[in-house]
């Protein structure tokens, strides 16, 4: 692990994991019924998150997409190991995930399969197959990146959890202190 890894465009680029991690997500999305896409992206009842937020999220983001793109893959050692099994574990679980979204009904809050587990998996896992590449490329900052960039997601989580009370009242709140936000953390 270094903290500012040599950049380059290469073919064993962490952009392998990368797009294979969005095929998978784009596949599943063609193959699910259109109200569970829309439902997946319905942003009704959400109260806007402030501008900065959004800004300086999508910001790190990039920075960390950009360091994932242009840096080797670490294909010898641990280093990859690990990082290659976070980044199965990580899409396998947004995948599962995801099924379990599917498989609620409209008018139900999901609370099944992962939900049961956490109030937020697709999120966390796919931030676990971003780590995961981030430890496969060996890259410091590509993890401080991703890390930084966590709390402009958690603010995007707030605002989930608020529509989602608005839209199910009290079945979501009971929900919510059964459930933690991520996994084990409250």
């Amino acid at each position: 692990m270094i903290l500012i890894p040599e950049l380059g465009l290469g073919w064993l680029n962490g952009w392998i994991p990368l797009c294979l991690m969005y095929l998978v997500i784009g596949i599943l999305m063609l193959a699910f019924p259109k109200n569970v896409v829309k439902r997946l992206y319905d942003k009704t009842g959400r109260n806007p998150r402030p501008r900065f937020h959004i800004i300086t999220g999508k910001l790190l983001a990039l920075g960390c997409y950009a360091l994932i793109i242009l840096t080797p893959l670490k294909v010898s050692g641990p280093i990859f190991i690990l990082g290659s099994a976070l980044f199965a574990v990580g899409l396998s679980g947004f995948a599962i995930a995801l099924f379990n979204f599917k498989d609620t009904p409209m008018n139900q809050p999901v609370t099944r399969g992962l939900y049961k587990l956490s109030r937020n998996p697709q999120i966390f896992m796919l931030t676990i197959s971003l780590l995961g590449i981030s430890i496969a490329i060996g890259s410091w900052i590509s993890i401080f990146l991703l890390l930084v960039a966590q709390p402009f997601s958690h603010s995007r989580i707030l605002a989930e959890e608020n529509a989602c009370l608005a839209q199910y009242g009290d079945s979501y709140r009971d929900y919510m202190t059964r459930i933690p936000r991520y996994f084990l953390f409250f």
